[in-house]
């Protein structure tokens, strides 16, 4: 029988973490979602800046 495996991101030895965060237009007061893929010590600045 063959295992399945469950997608994560994982590389090597790297953890690795997908934010998305919903962000505001300015013009139409629409909002949008950005998405990025980073170290999880990274995501707290990323979801913090403008």
């Amino acid at each position: 029988m063959a295992k399945k495996t469950v997608g994560s991101i994982q590389t090597s030895t790297k953890r690795l973490t997908k934010a998305i965060k919903m962000v505001k237009s300015p013009k139409t007061g629409a909002y949008t979602f950005t998405e990025s893929i980073m170290t999880p010590e990274m995501v707290n600045d990323w979801l913090n800046k403008k």
